[in-house]
């Protein structure tokens, strides 16, 4: 893929604990803004191969297949919608959800969206100039919120989401 974005934040917890989080894929609309339910969608729960469907509205959805696991650690999923490839204004897209050993029995989490844009050079003009920086929000996003559910244990909701965006800005 020709693009990504990528953040990193440290969460105040061992790594096997936040990965028995992380693992749960049933758990997304918990803490990536904007999502209101997250269902699986295939008889897999974990590993390559497992899919869920997460849900922006009841009618507006986002597919997520895991096409690489590193037990203990991470995954990463292929954004998708059913068999129609990326959504606009992506060719390709996937999103990295990776955790490693931090100081002091601390995890660092890093995301990351990779993805490439459509439609050629318009595409690469598009993205320079909107939306590689909305892309960046939007995985800092993940990681800041991701961080906030497991240290909390409670699911965000977007009085928190803007609290957590001014204390980051």
């Amino acid at each position: 893929m020709n693009n990504a974005a990528e953040y990193r934040v440290t969460i105040a917890m061992p790594r096997a604990r936040a990965w028995e989080k992380l693992r749960d894929l049933g758990l997304a609309h918990n803490y990536v803004p904007g999502l209101v339910r997250t269902e699986i969608t295939t008889g897999a729960r974990t590993g390559v191969g497992a899919s869920r469907r997460v849900y922006q509205s009841e009618t507006r959805f986002l597919d997520e297949t895991v096409i690489d696991w590193g037990e203990g650690h991470g995954f990463v999923i292929r954004l998708h919608r059913g068999n129609n490839g990326a959504p606009a204004p992506f060719s390709e897209a996937t999103f990295r959800y990776w955790l490693d050993d931090a100081e002091d029995g601390n995890t660092s989490l890093c995301t990351t969206l990779a993805y490439t844009v459509r439609w050629g050079l318009l595409g690469k003009l598009l993205d320079r100039l909107v939306l590689a920086k909305a892309i960046r929000s939007s995985t800092r996003d993940v990681a800041i919120c991701l961080k906030d559910f497991y240290e909390r244990g409670v699911a965000l909701d977007p009085a928190r989401l803007r609290e957590l965006k001014q204390h980051r800005a």
